[in-house]
């Protein structure tokens, strides 16, 4: 199975969001049922380290805290990006939860995350083309905010990919507070 921990998110914000999908050309957008904040890609794992994942995710405590999305970016040289992004904030909360999520991760035995946690909600990825649009799109949606919501939970996802992109399967929940 190939897993990856996350926060899923509320309706109305999907919905929010995806007045964001649209005017870059060359961009695959995400559809509003793969929406999620990725806290740490997991990757492939199999028999009895999946119980281990589940039992040291459910043993971790914090509180539950709010959100909200603000601003979007790009992943990548604006040449050539590779994801299209909405920003998290406030950055504390979401870095406390992660940094307990690591450590219960790193304890099962999997190997310590390499790279440094950008919190963000993937709004499309780009392929070989180059986007059009792309610098004007930035522009227009540089102001973007969302509505804060709560954060009360975290997920375990099973992602499985398919022709027309990934499936996020939640798995397990784990409650915050």
């Amino acid at each position: 199975m190939r897993l990856f921990v996350g926060l899923e998110l509320p309706h109305a914000i999907k919905a929010h969001v995806g007045l964001l999908t649209g005017g870059v050309a060359g961009a695959r957008w995400q559809e509003p049922e793969q929406l999620h904040i990725t806290l740490r890609f997991i990757g492939e794992v199999e028999g009895p380290r999946i119980a281990d994942i589940n039992a040291a995710l459910g043993a971790i405590t914090a509180p539950g805290f709010h959100l909200m999305l603000r601003g979007v970016d790009i992943f990548g040289e604006p040449s050539r990006p590779r994801l299209l992004w909405a920003g998290v904030e406030p950055t504390a909360p979401i870095q406390h939860l992660r940094d307990k999520v690591e450590q219960a991760l790193v304890r099962t035995g999997l190997p310590a995350e390499s790279r440094k946690f950008k919190p963000h909600l993937t709004l499309a990825r780009f392929g070989r083309e180059k986007p059009r649009r792309l610098t004007d799109y930035l522009t227009g949606h540089a102001t973007f905010t969302s509505t804060s919501f709560p954060v009360t939970e975290f997920t375990l996802f099973e992602s499985r990919l398919g022709h027309t992109g990934a499936t996020y399967v939640p798995l397990e929940r784990y409650g915050l507070g």
